[in-house]
């Protein structure tokens, strides 16, 4: 093996591990896990159905594109009641809550969020049976939104 085929393997790698997601349940920052416990109180969060749209890499993190997207038949009987995002390392993790209905045909929201620095942004879809889903989605940011 050449030092150049050896070189690009181990770049290869350390791509893959950092930009590999994050289980939902890896231990957030004390304010998230407090605004996270405010608002669900001591409810299960379950992994799964909850997938966010993040560029990896944000060049700037004044406006960053977000999509959360939860599997959901939204049907009267079944569907997304509200999804909440938080961004955890923010100075304040609470970034938004959108309030859905059936009528709306597509568990999809979309905006736009800013971030200070590299972190997890998280979303947490309430559904029309109590059931809480969680997913998360690392965005590395090189320049700060916050300030920074």
């Amino acid at each position: 093996m050449s030092r150049r085929t050896a070189l690009f393997g181990t770049a290869g790698a350390v791509v893959a591990i950092t930009l590999a997601p994050k289980p939902a349940s890896a231990s957030l920052q004390p304010a998230t896990e407090a605004a996270i416990k405010k608002l669900i109180g001591d409810k299960k969060l379950n992994e799964g159905r909850v997938t966010l749209r993040l560029p990896p890499i944000a060049e700037n993190g004044n406006t960053i594109p977000l999509t959360v997207v939860v599997e959901s038949p939204m049907t009267a009987g079944d569907h997304v009641k509200t999804v909440h995002v938080f961004a955890d390392r923010n100075p304040t993790p609470d970034v938004a809550s959108f309030h859905l209905t059936p009528a709306m045909g597509r568990a999809e929201v979309s905006t736009r969020i800013r971030l200070g620095q590299t972190q997890d942004v998280v979303a947490i879809a309430e559904m029309s049976d109590g059931s809480l889903f969680i997913g998360r989605q690392e965005v590395k940011v090189t320049i700060g939104g916050c300030g920074g």
